[in-house]
């Protein structure tokens, strides 16, 4: 008897952003399967029939791309009939910010290569890869402008010049260095620390983040 409702596959993409050489990028791997073998995408893959989809998206990102233990939130549902070739899959998608610098890639499983891109310099995507990190960059702005996950990217005691540079970077457009002081000071969100004297020049002022990181404040 057919079945009255067929039942979708279901995969998970996910959105690695990082800042590198003061630069935005993001994580994408060379597929070595047909589909679009050869072409680079986002890492991912289909969910098993006895797993969660956080479970999945950890083990599709360790196996593909040897990273681990980041943390992950989910972004959005992509269910076009006709985004997959190989018939009808729907993709639960997530996002991460990472600090790269002690990231080892490892290209496993069913892809050739992974590597860190510029977001405004990306190859030909594979499947509907394209509109999923327009989305994912479009959220992580967000965050930037409505909460505090920027810090996260930052040491436990940073300049102001440090904190707008990663705005700077991530909107890719400059701020008025005053102006984005005085705002980000107004936050009250900010701990003044001591100042290291053992410098001949005048050292730069440093601060530290009082809130928790992610924490939701109206930053821009």
């Amino acid at each position: 008897m057919e079945d009255k409702y067929p039942r979708p596959s279901v995969t998970v993409d996910i959105v690695i952003f990082t800042l590198r050489d003061r630069e935005l990028k993001v994580l994408l791997v060379k597929r070595d399967v047909e589909p679009f073998k050869g072409k680079w995408a986002i890492p991912g893959g289909f969910v098993r029939i006895d797993e969660s989809l956080e479970n999945a998206t950890k083990r599709e990102l360790a196996e593909e791309t040897g990273v681990k233990d980041v943390y992950l939130e989910q972004l959005y549902t992509f269910g076009y009939p006709k985004r997959d070739p190989r018939g009808r899959v729907i993709t639960v998608s997530y996002i991460a910010l990472v600090n790269s610098e002690n990231i080892k890639l490892e290209a496993t499983t069913d892809v050739s290569d992974a590597q860190w891109f510029l977001v405004k310099s990306l190859p030909l995507l594979a499947f509907d890869h394209k509109k999923i990190l327009e989305y994912a960059l479009k959220r992580l702005r967000w965050k930037f402008e409505y909460t505090t996950v920027a810090f996260s990217l930052l040491p436990e005691k940073f300049t102001m010049s440090q904190i707008q540079n990663i705005y700077e970077i991530v909107f890719d457009r400059k701020f008025d260095k005053r102006n984005f002081a005085k705002k980000i000071i107004s936050l009250n969100i900010l701990k003044d620390e001591e100042i290291k004297r053992d410098v001949s020049h005048r050292p730069p002022k440093l601060y530290s983040l009082k809130k928790n990181i992610g924490e939701i404040v109206e930053i821009l």
